[in-house]
């Protein structure tokens, strides 16, 4: 996918690029895309930045576009066969401001799920009425905090934004007020060993891989209708995937995510086995889904003879937007697939290039490879004599 600088200034996007990283940047298509994703501010409710990137290009390989009433973004190729919806969220984890303290500090609601450990001594971006504006969440001095304190997790609700004012009033001066969603401020930057570090993967690698397999798609043949969906909410309830499910009415959902890694210090491999460069993955279980079966082995064959690694992985306390698939239109075979990610759900995640890649590849091998009586089969549910 080509992207011109000029095709960036008109998106009114600016971005700031590493030194080491800029010449890399500038000369692949794909790490800028992903930059422009990963650099957009996008909370639950407030994915206007992130729809402004998706919508042109989603024009420039469907047949139609359209939107459902939450914001959801809805492409379609073909107007026969199955119809197949492929899903990724656009939103990330974020925060709203709740309240303007006297003082000029704003405390925040925090939307989706953090961690309180992730929220001490982090950068923010407030999206006011008058634009950007950078705060922090403080964090008490090591010089002055009692001994007994030294190792706590200080929770949310005790956390202050601080913008550098020091009244109400200046607050408002800079167009602030309740409600403007807040949003992490950790700027992409390419690293060591085809690695890319970066704020809201879940799902902006979702995002980035839809866009890739559909130019893909645009100009292969297919024997279905597919439908390309570009989610909002899902942070908060998977709100998005229900509403544009309900429009769509999918014979077959498959949902793009980021995953859940195991390979880093203190982790257990009950929690995850996946690695970071070891392939895309499949979820064979989450706390909101359960894969059809019939489509993991589907996924699995289209893996084996593409010669595409693949990860199972069974994660707790993970929802994903192929359960609000799966409750549609009656019933609907589903399956997640998953580009790992380093430290999700907060500032600073990693993702590995290979992984990207290869799920690309998969996703445009599955919507080749499904036509009426694959999807027939995956869908029938008859005994075996």
């Amino acid at each position: 996918m080509r992207l011109p600088l000029l095709a960036l200034a008109a998106l009114g996007l600016h971005l700031v690029v590493p030194a080491c990283s800029q010449a890399q940047t500038v000369n692949d298509s794909t790490v800028r895309l992903l930059q422009q994703l990963a650099d957009a501010a996008g909370p639950p409710g407030a994915e206007e930045p992130v729809r402004a990137i998706m919508v042109p290009l989603m024009k420039q390989s469907s047949d139609s576009l359209r939107f459902d009433g939450l914001g959801s973004v809805i492409a379609q190729q073909g107007t026969s066969g199955p119809r197949v919806m492929v899903d990724a969220h656009m939103d990330e984890l974020g925060g709203m401001v709740r309240r303007v303290t006297p003082n000029g500090f704003l405390t925040m609601q925090m939307l989706g799920g953090w961690l309180d450990q992730a929220l001490p001594d982090q950068r923010w971006i407030i999206l006011g009425s008058k634009g950007p504006v950078h705060a922090v969440t403080g964090i008490r001095d090591i010089h002055v905090v009692p001994t007994d304190e030294r190792s706590r997790v200080f929770s949310r609700d005790s956390l202050m934004l601080d913008v550098g004012a020091t009244t109400a009033a200046e607050v408002a001066a800079l167009g602030l007020e309740p409600g403007d969603p807040v949003v992490p401020d950790s700027p992409f930057l390419v690293m060591n060993g085809g690695n890319y570090l970066g704020k809201g993967w879940d799902d902006r690698i979702g995002c980035a891989a839809l866009l890739l397999a559909m130019q893909r798609t645009a100009h292969e043949a297919h024997a279905n209708q597919i439908f390309y969906v570009a989610t909002v909410q899902e942070e908060i309830g998977l709100r998005g995937a229900r509403t544009a499910a309900q429009v769509v009415k999918p014979d077959i959902g498959i949902a793009l995510e980021g995953g859940i890694v195991g390979d880093t210090p203190g982790s257990h491999p009950e929690e995850t086995q996946a690695k970071l460069g070891g392939g895309p993955g499949i979820f064979l279980y989450d706390s909101s889904a359960l894969a059809n079966r019939k489509v993991v082995a589907f996924v699995r064959r289209t893996a084996a003879a593409s010669k595409i690694p693949l990860q199972l992985d069974l994660v707790q306390g993970y929802g994903d937007d192929s359960a609000e698939m799966q409750l549609s239109n009656g019933g609907t075979p589903t399956v997640n697939i998953v580009v790992p990610v380093r430290y999700t759900h907060s500032h600073n995640g990693i993702v590995n290039r290979k992984d990207f890649d290869e799920t690309v590849d998969l996703l445009v091998a599955l919507l080749k490879s499904l036509d009426a009586s694959t999807v027939q089969q995956l869908r029938d549910f008859t005994p075996s004599p």
